[in-house]
């Protein structure tokens, strides 16, 4: 399928009114959950209302799923100078969980987004140990990856990272694609055996420019923070630039296609992450860090089946 422009006119907003949603997950039955400061985890239900679920603590940020159906939630602490812990939640249950509070002697203090291979590996993004947000995309390199395996045991797998963000899996499961929002790029890991990580290195270009004091000024569309990832059928890798107000695309060959854009940001305000679903997998769902609704549409091209999808 060619991968089209999706005009921002032909998005529907859902969930109005929810508190922050980051990041949003569908199962294979079709449920979608989003992100919620008020909770653990809001489920939107078909007629678009959404129903707050879970205790409500910290800032939950990405979330992903399990092949159990648990919903695996990055909490980012930084917002509340809180801990930035790794949990679950079991929708079935209500089971609320912390699954990772430390790793190699470091307190997570900005779990940022979670993703899950096939043999239950689940990887995560750790942003930053600033202490305030304003300090958090300075440049530093203090974020890191962790793995948290089946067997219980957590440890870091890549660090010295520019605020790492959102990650997404190849196909075949053998490599890790991470954004590092502060140097406005993506990184890609090969996976070794034992759930450990190659070195990382830059795929695709530099995706805008960065502003701060010292820097020349930059048109907002032309800003480069990249944010969450997602992988479709056809091996693109759609990254979120949510102070441009756009999504791009790098193809396998390199390339970047601008696949939405919108300069008012009266439609895709601030976009973070993109999720398919539905029974082709081309129902889009795009979260904000700054908008109180989900935006639901169609893809030109099908997402690539997470591993509670196939």
């Amino acid at each position: 399928m060619p991968l089209t422009p999706i005009e921002t006119a032909s998005f529907q907003k859902i969930a109005v009114g929810i508190d922050r949603p980051e990041d949003v997950v569908v199962s294979a039955a079709g449920r979608v959950f989003a992100s919620d400061h008020q909770c653990a985890v809001a489920e939107i239900l078909p007629d678009g209302r959404f129903v707050r679920m879970g205790p409500r603590g910290g800032a939950p940020n990405g979330i992903n799923m399990d092949r159990q159906g648990r919903i695996i939630i990055a909490n980012f602490g930084i917002y509340d100078r809180e801990e930035g812990p790794l949990q679950r939640f079991d929708p079935e249950t209500g089971v609320h969980e912390t699954l990772v509070e430390e790793v190699g002697g470091r307190r997570l203090t900005s779990a940022n987004y979670p993703v899950v291979d096939r043999d239950g590996n689940i990887w995560c993004a750790n942003s930053t140990h600033a202490e305030t947000w304003p300090r958090a995309l300075d440049g530093r390199a203090d974020g890191f990856l962790f793995v948290l395996r089946p067997d219980g045991t957590c440890e870091i797998v890549a660090e010295g990272l520019k605020f790492p963000n959102g990650l997404a899996l190849s196909a075949d499961h053998r490599r890790l694609f991470c954004a590092q929002t502060s140097a406005a790029d993506v990184l890609v890991f090969e996976i070794l055996p034992g759930a450990r990580l190659g070195p990382g290195v830059r795929y695709g270009p530099v995706l805008g420019q960065l502003a701060g004091r010292g820097l020349p000024p930059v048109k907002e569309e032309d800003l480069g923070y990249t944010d969450g990832v997602g992988m479709d059928a056809d091996g693109n890798l759609w990254v979120c630039l949510p102070a441009a107000n756009k999504v791009v695309a790098i193809t396998p060959s390199g390339d970047t296609v601008t696949v939405i854009h919108d300069p008012t940001g009266e439609v895709v305000d601030h976009p973070t992450n993109v999720t398919w679903g539905g029974p082709d997998l081309r129902d889009l769902y795009i979260g904000s860090i700054q908008a109180g609704y989900v935006l639901k549409g169609r893809s030109p091209v099908a997402g690539l089946a997470l591993v509670h999808q196939a």
